[in-house]
């Protein structure tokens, strides 16, 4: 299971599965439950492969700040919770991705990068790397520049 198959849905706490798609919207499984939602066409939906946090020079996908964690925490759960003070997450992630904006990346972002870092690990969802298809794209695009 890749980012590109994880859903955050706003409104709804967690992280989803994309199982399968339908005329008016989409089936989702929650990571935390198991239980399958139907996600209607209306609903803010955001891939975890599309989000991406700001830093002074640039955005760096999500999925880079989870290799970050993991690599920081030895592909472990983080070594503080999501609950920590607005200080301590922001120390946390300091250490993490240094040049974060802290103008633009608020403790509430944090916390949910926090939160689903760990959720995602719970359910063995440990590499991060881009998919080779995107990884393509990726460098046809750098190359076309």
């Amino acid at each position: 299971m890749g980012l590109d198959k994880i859903l955050a849905i706003s409104g709804k706490p967690g992280l989803y599965e994309l199982k399968a798609q339908t005329r008016s919207g989409f089936v989702a499984e929650s990571l935390i439950d198991g239980k399958k939602i139907s996600v209607g066409l209306r609903n803010n939906v955001s891939l975890l492969s599309e989000i991406a946090i700001y830093t002074l020079t640039e955005e760096v996908p999500l999925r880079e700040v989870f290799s970050k964690i993991a690599e920081k925490e030895n592909g472990g759960k983080t070594a503080v919770s999501h609950k920590e003070s607005k200080d301590k997450l922001e120390e946390y992630f300091f250490e993490v991705l240094p040049d974060y904006d802290e103008d633009r990346v608020y403790a509430s972002d944090i916390k949910k990068v926090l939160q689903w870092y760990n959720l995602l690990n719970e359910k063995g969802v440990t590499d991060f790397s881009a998919d080779e298809e995107e990884a393509e794209v990726s460098e046809n695009a750098a190359a076309s520049e």
